[in-house]
Order: C-alpha cells, then structure tokens, then sequence
C-alpha cells in the first residue's frame, strides 16, 4: 500500500480509488489481470481487459462484481472506496481479524470516543 496517511487518489473520484485499490489489492496477491478476472467468475477471453479497464478508471465494477473481486483478493468491498491509506489497511485488517480481536479493537474505540466527547 502506499505510505501511511496518504490518499490513493487525489480529488478523491470514486473511479480513481477503486481503481488503484484495485490494482494494489491485485499486484499484493500476485495475480495477473486475466487470473483475477477468471478466479472472479469472468469468461477467460475478456478477463484481462475488463480488469485492465476497471485498473485504469475506464469502467468501475459494479458492487456485485467488486465482492467476487474482492473474495479473490481477500478483500471487503469498503476497501475498494477507502480513499485514505490508513483506512484500507485498517478495513482489511479488521475484516481478516477473528471474532475475539474484532471485540477487543471495537470495545478501545469505544471507550476512545467517549473519552474524546
């Protein structure tokens, strides 16, 4: 991922996040554009285009298509929109925590609102 604090995409447009989320979460898991593609369910003969095309801001998948993408990837849909790199890290750490830390993580950002309001 980027250097901490950074945002992934500046003017925070939507297709640029996705994009380069994308194409972050996808060169992490090692993958090429057409096994990503085929792994989420896309005919073989069009995968690495439309994934190229999703990667370059040409077309945003749709939500359905971002949770398969996302299910290969080891990724929740909200990453793809964090436009903040400290918050696409802490999305997928939390969503690759078991139900025990998940607890112990919300339980000290409670407890650290209530000391801020």
């Amino acid at each position: 991922m980027a250097e901490t604090g950074q945002q992934v995409a500046r003017g925070g447009k939507k297709e640029a996040v996705v994009a380069a989320r994308l194409r972050t979460a996808r060169l992490e898991a090692g993958l090429s554009q057409r096994e990503l593609g085929v792994q989420a369910g896309m005919d073989p003969s069009v995968a690495s285009p439309r994934v190229n095309q999703y990667e370059r801001g040409k077309h945003t998948p749709d939500t359905g298509t971002l949770l398969r993408l996302g299910q290969v990837l080891g990724v929740p849909v909200p990453y793809f929109f964090a436009d903040d790199d400290d918050l696409a890290m802490l999305i997928v750490a939390f969503h690759r925590m078991s139900a025990a830390p998940r607890r112990r993580l919300l339980a000290l950002a409670s407890r650290s609102e209530r000391t801020r309001l």
